[in-house]
């Protein structure tokens, strides 16, 4: 496969990795020779086969690849190979396979890919509508997963502390001979994670994708706990709307409940709304807290300064993420964005699908940003 290949079914894996599925190295590689032996019109059933291992894996593999290559051109590679090709899947060795004369010419799926990929890193605001409604199924495959937390519950392990009760009841059903002893460990789970998006009129251009990222994140993260809500004028929770399986019923749930669409910005009032009634009950305690915002504020800066060190002292981690950052030149030098920055652990941009992916892996712990 050329080098241009080889990068787009490396980008797919790497998106699978952030939708759950568990695509290691090793079945990575699989994957690419499996992609050599049966040939590019049989990428699904290739990648099928060597990524996933579960029946989970099947679901969020089928909704990474139809928002990755596109639904026609995704169908027409769904095709079970047959079986003697299966096996050569996993006994052969990669060779260069050369097209008969009589086989019909089948589009490369880097084509399939590309467009894909640029879209990754396109700026929301410039996208058409056929961009937009692209960028939509990719939103769909989205996963969103908080940064694992130490519990105080305690799981049978090979290594750690001794686990007394059950060496002790070891002993016994062996009538006191010497039997090994048996340990614990604390278990992990993943923080829950809060995101306040602005759907103020200064955030119009991005406020649709980003609450399609949002109900991503609410359904796509395996363990995690997410709560949503929007800030203009009004605080409104979102997250029973954001319920909904289909993004578009969501979505139209959504609209119907939040009354300030594109008005002002009143981020500092809003966040100490935030904090009275919800942080202090444990929605935001010992959380991630992501805005989404381009850190326009119509209040005082002042206290939207003391709102966020209120919040930092509360969370576990606070992160903005402003499409506007991204911008040519830009400084945080709006009144809002200033006195909201000594307050935040990580400062991201969230400009387009590539920008939101990065912000999906400082959520989880693995991009410091």
């Amino acid at each position: 496969m050329s080098g241009m290949a080889d990068a787009v079914f490396l980008a797919f894996a790497r998106a699978l990795r952030m939708a759950g599925v568990d695509a290691s190295a090793e079945r990575v590689h699989a994957f690419l020779r499996a992609v050599a032996e049966l040939g590019p019109a049989q990428v699904y059933w290739a990648g099928r086969l060597t990524l996933c291992g579960s029946h989970e894996d099947v679901e969020l593999y089928d909704q990474v690849f139809a928002a990755r290559f596109g639904g026609e051109s995704a169908g027409a590679g769904r095709r079970a190979p047959p079986p003697g090709q299966r096996l050569a899947v996993r006994e052969t060795q990669a060779e260069p396979r050369t097209r008969t004369p009589d086989e019909p010419a089948v589009p490369p799926s880097p084509a399939l890919a590309s467009s894909a990929e640029v879209l990754r890193h396109r700026d929301i605001a410039d996208l058409d509508a056929a961009e937009r409604a692209a960028l939509r199924r990719l939103l769909a495959a989205f996963a969103l997963q908080g940064q694992a937390r130490r519990t105080a519950r305690r799981r049978p392990a090979r290594r750690g502390a001794v686990d007394r009760h059950r060496t002790v009841r070891e002993l016994l059903r062996q009538g006191g001979e010497p039997a090994r002893l048996r340990h614990r460990a604390r278990t992990e789970r993943p923080r829950r994670v809060v995101l306040l998006v602005d759907v103020s009129g200064s955030m119009a251009p991005y406020a649709d994708a980003l609450l399609r990222f949002a109900h991503a994140a609410a359904h796509g993260g395996r363990g995690t706990r997410t709560d949503v809500f929007t800030i203009a004028t009004r605080l409104t929770r979102v997250t029973r709307e954001l319920s909904h399986r289909d993004p578009d019923l969501a979505m139209a749930a959504l609209a119907a409940a939040v009354p300030d669409w594109r008005g002002g910005t009143r981020l500092g009032e809003l966040l100490r709304e935030f904090l009275n009634r919800w942080g202090q009950r444990g929605t935001a305690r010992g959380a991630v807290v992501v805005v989404l915002s381009d850190g326009w504020e119509r209040g005082d800066p002042e206290l939207l300064a003391a709102q966020m060190r209120r919040l930092h002292r509360l969370a576990h981690r606070v992160i903005w993420a402003n499409p506007r950052k991204a911008r040519p030149g830009y400084a945080p030098l709006a009144a809002g964005m200033a006195a909201a920055l000594p307050s935040v652990d990580a400062f991201v941009e969230g400009h387009s699908l590539a920008a939101l992916e990065r912000l999906a892996a400082v959520v989880k712990g693995a991009d410091d940003a």
